[in-house]
């Protein structure tokens, strides 16, 4: 299947925002669907850290991929993005048509 679901996590509902409005713009991404008041607990820099975060659920295609993860880490206000893509097994035919549809590169 040639459609990803990416997770990107940001630190606060602006930033998420603004990022999400940016990959549709581009075309980048479909649909992004924003996730708040969401607790992460994770080790950075030898820390056990904690930290309210919004959780970005992007839906895009396998090829402009590269482009969304050069377009997060360039926009993206941590120095190492969450970026994690799968492939989902299934999915609507008429919905992931449209997933397509929506990230063609515009020409």
């Amino acid at each position: 299947m040639d459609v990803r679901l990416v997770f990107c996590t940001c630190p606060d509902s602006d930033s998420a925002q603004t990022l999400a409005h940016l990959l549709v713009e581009r075309r980048l991404a479909a649909c992004v669907n924003l996730l708040p008041a969401m607790r992460s607990v994770y080790r950075w820099q030898d820390q056990i850290e904690q930290a309210q975060e919004v959780q970005l659920l992007i839906k895009t295609c396998a090829d402009r991929l590269d482009a969304l993860t050069t377009a997060i880490q360039q926009e993206h206000p941590y120095e190492l993005p969450e970026i994690l893509a799968i492939s989902p097994s299934a999915g609507l035919p008429a919905y992931l048509e449209w997933i397509r549809a929506q990230t063609r590169e515009e020409t």
